[in-house]
């Protein structure tokens, strides 16, 4: 049994507001909240199950702010999430075989690759484009696989469904942004049912984390439709770059052990 002082839940509170605030935007959100669960004492394994209950607030808050301006049609995207969904309850069942020290090898390469791609594509903006995959193989391929992976790991899911709607659905910015609320809502709620079947969700810190998550995202959604691409892009940025940086320090990284820092 996990017992946190009061100033622990009041800036646990605080980091799941100003997560739930980017990750509307840009994603990332994980970047604040894993570190401060961590930091308050949280042991690891209660950490991801916690984190997962506490973001599907932020997640559903942007997805009925997105919802209700009409920027992401919840009706006909409901196969889509399904899929998201399966993929996040198998990414967090197979946790423990899928070789993490792998991944988290990747992922710094991986955002700053993301980071590059938006920093120096100079057409991106609001309006959708040429679709380069039919929504019905896309949301066969890409979106069960990224759901997996933010089942098995989850840093940056928020980034890479965006790198794909954007690269691949041919989709604008700020719907990119919208749907990729609604399919990280998904994944998060399949991994977060495995957890809860093995009993590492601390419900008090994760439904008051949740509060500030929605509230910081319904703040974060509602800049994002008002300013669009021109918010959106390099936020998205600078979060994979943040990311990608914080994955680097860390001293557990298998690049800094391979390196010899």
């Amino acid at each position: 049994m996990v017992e946190l002082a009061f100033q622990s839940l009041l800036l646990l509170f605080l980091a799941a507001f100003i997560a739930g605030f980017i990750d509307s935007i840009a994603g990332g959100g994980g970047l604040i909240t894993i570190p401060a669960m961590l930091i308050a004492g949280i042991p690891p394994l209660q950490t991801l199950g916690t984190n997962k209950l506490q973001s599907m607030f932020g997640a559903a808050s942007a997805t009925i702010a997105y919802a209700r301006k009409g920027h992401v049609d919840l009706r006909s995207q409901l196969p889509m999430a399904a899929l998201a969904g399966l993929g996040g309850a198998l990414g967090a069942v197979l946790a423990t075989v899928v070789p993490g020290d792998v991944l988290r090898a990747l992922m710094p390469f991986l955002l700053v690759a993301i980071a590059l791609y938006f920093a120096l594509k100079p057409n991106l903006s609001d309006v959708d484009r040429h679709q380069r995959m039919t929504p019905f193989l896309f949301g066969l391929t890409f979106v069960p696989l990224i759901g997996f992976y933010d089942g098995v790991f989850g840093p940056g899911t928020g980034s890479f469904f965006m790198l794909a709607f954007v690269s691949l659905a041919g989709f604008g910015m700020l719907k990119a942004t919208a749907h990729t609320k609604l399919l990280n809502l998904s994944s998060n709620l399949g991994a977060f049912l495995v957890f809860l079947a093995s009993g590492v969700v601390l419900w008090k810190v994760g439904l008051l984390m949740g509060l500030g998550q929605f509230l910081g995202a319904q703040a974060g959604s509602k800049l994002a439709m008002k300013n669009g691409a021109k918010l959106i892009k390099p936020l998205l940025i600078v979060t994979c770059v943040a990311l990608a940086t914080k994955l680097l320090m860390d001293p557990t990284n298998p690049v800094r052990m391979w390196a010899g820092f």
